[in-house]
């Protein structure tokens, strides 16, 4: 009841600002939830509010941001992926090596901070906002940097899903190539799918479809190395702030891949499957609306312009890596 009691009010308001972005998600669904959720909470954060907000908004913008990772598991098939997958995984592992490489060393030149970098990073070369908010609680980033690196891989999406079914065109891709190219170099699952069902309607056949939502449901599975390898440093470079690895580990990750193991043995039921999704991408939406209540967007406007263009050079490095990476393969 003291639980309830301390987080009841921020939780309720960062489920109602969830409910109107999930609607306006649902008519704008190249935007997404997610982005409605930190827009809304940007502008309702200039609203005056009591203390009393402040644990639950916390609350839902570190744990239910967890716990939603966790139930993305449970729409994934580890067979399918690796059948799919397989074919693409050295492109897929080009793709996110050139995006930390290439965010690593801007950050560096432009003086990024570094959770911004690397939110950026693995928002560009694993899953988009999947993979922010998966890494977010390691590294224990703040509201401001999550909204700012959101917000950066928002962008990019919204310009690739348009661009990519015309630069495909013409560059002469075919079926597959087309598909391992979206599902490799965009950033987020509702911008592969956009890009995919245009080029696949364009062109009369669902395999660009298929083939780029499977190549990107593998990049979803580097989570797993990429947030443990950023809890095992964190914990080394914090060693002598008592910092311990068994603090830092990021339990839900193991979880999200238990619920990825359990989806593939046991064959759960596609409406029970389909249901976990939509609840864990309104838990997104929810965190992410409680983020957006937590960040100054003054500030934020104000420090936009790096981590854009450390975005930008990510997106068009991962871009020509995964061209050049099928030229090589003579996938395209």
């Amino acid at each position: 009841m003291e639980f309830i009691k301390k987080n009841y009010q921020g939780v309720l308001l960062a489920f109602v600002i969830a409910l109107a972005a999930s609607f306006l998600g649902d008519q704008f669904k190249l935007v997404g939830g997610p982005v409605f959720g930190i827009l809304l909470g940007l502008l309702i954060a200039f609203i005056p509010r009591k203390e009393s907000f402040a644990s639950g908004i916390q609350f839902t913008s570190k744990k239910i941001l967890q716990y939603a990772v966790v139930l993305l598991g449970f729409s994934m098939n580890l067979y399918q992926i690796f059948a799919v997958g397989k074919q693409s995984l050295l492109i897929i592992l080009a793709t996110i090596t050139t995006a930390l490489v290439v965010s690593y060393f801007i950050s560096k030149k432009m003086n990024i901070p570094s959770n911004v970098s690397i939110l950026v990073g693995v928002g560009s070369s694993i899953c988009g906002g999947s993979a922010i908010a998966a890494t977010a609680p390691v590294i224990d980033a703040e509201d401001e940097e999550v909204a700012q690196s959101i917000s950066v891989i928002f962008l990019y999406n919204i310009i690739a899903a348009i661009l990519f079914p015309i630069f495909g065109q013409l560059l002469g891709q075919n079926d597959i190539g087309f598909g391992m190219w979206a599902g490799t170099a965009i950033n987020d699952t509702s911008s592969v799918v956009a890009a995919g069902q245009t080029w696949s309607l364009a062109h009369g056949s669902d395999v660009a479809l298929h083939y780029a939502t499977i190549v990107k449901l593998t990049r979803t599975l580097a989570i797993i190395p990429i947030t443990l390898a950023l809890s095992f440093y964190r914990s080394k470079k914090n060693v002598d702030t008592n910092v311990k690895m068994r603090e830092t580990f990021p339990w839900f990750v193991l979880f999200f891949l238990l619920a990825a193991i359990i989806s593939t043995v046991f064959e759960i039921n596609e409406v029970i499957v389909s249901n976990l999704t939509i609840l864990s991408k309104f838990m997104i939406t929810m965190a992410m609306s409680a983020i957006g209540l937590n960040t100054n967007l003054v500030k934020l406007v104000k420090s936009g312009a790096k981590p854009l263009l450390l975005g930008f050079c990510c997106w068009i490095s991962i871009m020509l890596v995964s061209l050049a990476m099928q030229k090589l393969l003579g996938i395209w």
